[in-house]
C-alpha cells in the first residue's frame, strides 16, 4: 500500500519564510548586529528584577488574562479594559485580527514594501494580500489603498511609521483615507515604533482610534521598551474587536515573566524617555551623516533608517558586514539600517562613506 502524506491546507503552498536580522558574527571581523530593530539598551531600571522574581514560579501558568499588565496599560493610555487584548508581540496580535477577520476569499490591503510579516500571515489565513506600491518617496499612498477596497476587502494595515522605510502619514491625509474605508472594514494603525516619533503631524492611534469603531492600534514591548527577547505586544480597539482577539489569542501566551517585565517597563517612563530621546538624536546623526555623504534618504521616524540601493544591496551589505556591521538587506530594493551603539553607527557610517567614494 502506498502510503500517503497528511493532508495540509493548500494555503500554506508558498508562504514566505520571515528572515529574521542576522546576528554579528562570533569569529569574525562583525561587531554589532543592526539588522533587527532592537533597542541596544539593556532592560529599564527593575524590569531584570521583576522577571527573575517571575522565574522562580515557571512550574506555573501564567495569568491568562494578563489582568496585573490590562490594568497597567488602561491606566498608562486612559482606555477601557475591554478595550485591550495582550498578545506574543505585535505581531502575534496581527495574526489574532486576521484570524477573527479574514479567510479564503477576503483580501487584506497593506503597503509594499511594509513590515514583512503581514503576507506570510495574510497567506496563513488564507486570505490574498493586496498589495499597494509606496510612493515615489517611500510613503503609503493611501490615495492607491482606499481606491483599492473592494466587498472582498477585511482589513488594512498602515504602519506608522513605516518598516523598513521608516516613513510615516500624517494626520490629514490619514482622516482623509478613513472616511473613505467603509466602516465594516478594520483599519489597523501599527505602530510598533510610535514612541520614535517625533513629527507633530503623526497622530497618535490612540486619538484616532476613539471617535472610529473600525480602527485598531497595535504596540510593542519589543522596540523603545527593549522587551524583544519576551515576545508581548497589545491592542486598543472597540469592544467587539477587542473582545474577538481575546477569544483568537494562545491560551497563556504571554508568560508571567513578559507580564511583569512590561508592568515594570511602563512604571520606568522617565529613565525610557531618556533612551529614546538618545536614539531619536542618533537617528538624526545618522541621517545627517548619510546625507552629508550624498545618499537619498527618507526621513525616519522609527529607530532606523532606509537606504534604497535597488541591485547594489547585496554588494553594500556584504561591504558592511566585512567593515564590522550588519544590516538588514532587502534583495533588490534597499538596507535597513537599526540604530545601535553610538560606536555602531559610526562604523556604519564609515562603512556607507567609503562604499559611495568606490561608485
Amino acid at each position: 500500500m502506498s502510503e500517503k502524506s497528511p493532508k495540509l491546507r493548500p494555503e500554506l503552498d508558498g508562504v514566505p519564510a520571515y528572515v529574521p536580522g542576522r546576528a554579528a558574527s562570533q569569529d569574525g571581523p562583525v561587531a554589532f548586529k543592526l539588522s533587527s530593530n532592537e533597542n541596544p539598551y539593556p532592560p529599564l531600571p527593575g524590569v531584570l528584577e521583576s522577571a527573575m522574581a517571575a522565574a522562580s514560579e515557571l512550574n506555573r501558568y501564567p495569568d491568562m488574562s494578563c489582568a496585573g499588565l490590562m490594568d497597567e496599560l488602561a491606566d498608562r493610555f486612559g482606555v477601557p479594559l475591554e478595550h485591550l487584548a495582550t498578545g506574543t508581540g505585535s505581531v502575534g496580535v496581527a495574526q489574532q485580527l486576521l484570524q477573527a477577520t479574514s479567510g479564503p476569499g477576503d483580501e487584506v490591503i497593506y503597503a509594499w514594501r511594509s513590515f514583512e510579516a503581514y503576507p506570510i500571515i495574510t497567506q496563513i489565513s488564507g486570505a490574498t494580500s493586496v498589495k499597494v506600491p509606496l510612493t515615489d518617496g517611500d510613503v503609503h499612498d493611501l490615495d492607491a489603498m482606499a481606491d483599492a477596497v473592494t466587498d472582498r476587502t477585511r482589513l488594512i494595515f498602515v504602519c506608522n511609521p513605516n518598516n523598513p522605510t521608516g516613513t510615516v502619514v500624517r494626520r490629514a491625509e490619514l482622516e482623509r483615507f478613513l472616511d473613505r474605508v467603509p466602516s465594516d472594514v478594520l483599519v489597523v494603525l501599527d505602530e510598533a515604533y510610535k514612541e520614535f516619533v517625533r513629527d507633530a503631524d503623526v497622530p497618535d492611534g490612540l486619538e484616532i482610534y476613539r471617535d472610529r469603531p473600525n480602527v485598531a492600534v497595535l504596540r510593542t514591548f519589543s522596540k523603545a521598551y527593549g522587551l524583544a527577547g519576551l515576545r508581548v505586544g497589545f491592542a486598543v480597539a472597540h469592544e467587539p474587536v477587542a473582545a474577538a482577539l481575546r477569544k483568537t489569542a494562545v491560551p497563556f501566551g504571554v508568560s508571567r515573566i513578559a507580564q511583569d517585565a512590561a508592568i515594570a517597563s511602563l512604571r520606568a517612563e522617565d529613565e525610557l524617555l531618556g533612551r529614546v530621546g538618545s536614539l531619536v538624536a542618533e537617528r538624526n546623526r545618522v541621517h545627517r551623516g548619510l546625507i552629508a555623504q550624498g545618499w537619498t534618504v527618507p526621513e525616519s521616524q522609527a529607530n532606523f533608517v532606509w537606504l534604497r540601493l535597488g541591485e547594489r544591496t547585496g554588494d553594500f551589505a556584504a561591504f558592511c558586514e566585512r567593515a564590522g556591521v550588519v544590516v538588514r538587506p532587502f534583495a533588490g530594493e534597499g538596507v535597513r539600517v537599526t540604530i545601535g551603539e553610538d560606536e555602531a553607527n559610526d562604523l556604519f557610517l564609515k562603512a556607507a562613506e567609503t562604499f559611495r567614494a568606490q561608485l
